[in-house]
């Protein structure tokens, strides 16, 4: 997930999209060459394929973190995601003798076409053998689908939407592993420069070691004015947590609405976050800033869950959630990652407004070292966001990664 800027109107439920049936008149399964077959994902063995390949691929990497399977598998299933509420998409699998080399997907989303009116689709989930052929022909299938289906544009990858995993690693590949954040060798990139793709935007991941930092003096800046009887920065309330976190949800919204790509969160996409964060939630490591009691401005952080599950090679048996959750517990990591952060427009470009970023990092930072963090990452910010990335660097922050979104014309 984003973070924004210093920086939507609520839009009414959609219809649920069918989920797609196997079209053979757009090549779903098509011989790409005398070695190379790309196949549709349909059923559960072939799901299970599709999330397993990147296993099989960066193994031998030790920035790759196997996803837990059972969580993959909720969020790629059609009826499961309430990104697919207003989306449609279609997974490939590419075999090569009977044996998977690569996978790739292609989304279009309706909310993203509303706001934007450019015909652009998205392709994402993409891993692969260092192949051109493979690489070729995944992509081939996924801009004859968009293609088939109106799209003049692609943007990728996104894994599914920009809210979530976004772009493909191009810096920092011995970067350790983060929550959230995707995976890819080098070979990529220049795969993908190979068949037309062009960068549209790079995404930077920060490293702050909150060990060697002093106390951020945001408060200091409200005891030069008259405002600052009117701020509180709190923790999330617990008691009140789908309330909170539908808060801090209202607050992204705005403040990311006007950022290159923005899609709005729905309120399905809400409730599903609010229950699938909720274990790893810690209040010490969330914060909501609030102006004369009206929230204003927020900061999330959640533990990288990725140093808990590191060995399960993405499987919970045979002790499941209990394991998982005892290993959060007693073993903490010592790694988060703030993968939310932002200020409601109406605060942008003012004192008030870069006081309260300051106080919520400030107190982040507090929270950080009593949980026991010793680093966190924020990630990811874009590029051309100044603003945003000028605050980070003058508390201590350090590019540690770039992510690159890609696009091509399809017409």
């Amino acid at each position: 997930m984003p973070l924004p800027g210093t920086s939507h109107a609520p839009l009414g439920p959609m219809k649920r999209p069918a989920e797609p049936a196997p079209d053979r008149s757009d090549r779903d399964v098509r011989p790409a060459s005398s070695q190379i077959r790309i196949e549709p994902v349909d059923g559960r063995r072939k799901l299970d394929a599709f999330i397993r390949l990147p296993n099989d691929l960066y193994r031998d990497c030790p920035s790759y973190v196997a996803p837990l399977l059972m969580e993959r598998r909720e969020s790629l299933r059609f009826e499961k995601n309430a990104y697919f509420q207003h989306a449609e998409g279609r997974y490939w699998l590419a075999y090569r003798d009977g044996r998977p080399v690569g996978r790739v997907s292609a989304q279009i989303d309706r909310l993203y076409l509303e706001k934007y009116q450019n015909a652009t689709g998205h392709f994402g989930m993409l891993d692969a053998e260092d192949d051109p052929a493979v690489f070729r022909a995944l992509l081939d299938t996924a801009e004859d689908w968009l293609r088939a289906r109106g799209m003049t544009r692609v943007l990728g990858p996104f894994n599914l939407s920009i809210n979530e995993e976004c772009g493909l690693l191009v810096e920092g590949f011995d970067a350790p592993p983060m929550l959230m954040m995707g995976f890819d060798l080098p070979y990529a990139a220049r795969r993908l420069e190979q068949l037309g793709y062009r960068k549209a935007k790079d995404l930077l991941a920060y490293d702050y070691d909150v060990r060697s930092t002093p106390p951020i003096r945001g408060g200091a800046m409200l005891e030069r004015t008259s405002e600052a009887h009117r701020v509180r920065v709190r923790p999330v309330d617990m008691s009140r947590y789908h309330a909170e976190l539908a808060v801090i949800m209202d607050i992204f919204n705005d403040a990311w609405s006007e950022n290159w790509g923005s899609v709005p969160f729905t309120q399905a996409e809400i409730t599903h976050i609010a229950n699938g964060m909720r274990p790893l939630i810690r209040p010490e490591l969330i914060w909501i800033a609030e102006v004369d009691d009206a929230p204003a401005c927020m900061i999330v952080c959640l533990p990288n869950l990725y140093e808990a599950i590191a060995d399960l090679n993405g499987r919970l048996l045979p002790f499941g959630w209990a394991k998982l959750l005892w290993r959060l517990k007693m073993a903490r990591p010592r790694t988060g990652r703030v993968l939310l952060m932002g200020i409601r427009t109406a605060y942008r470009r003012t004192l008030l407004g870069s006081a309260l970023i300051l106080m919520v990092l400030e107190s982040l930072r507090q929270g950080v070292m009593k949980e026991g963090l010793e680093r966190i990452e924020l990630s990811w910010v874009l590029e051309d966001n100044l603003p945003m990335r000028r605050v980070i660097e003058s508390i201590g922050g350090k590019i540690c990664k770039t992510y690159r979104i890609f696009e091509k014309s399809l017409v």
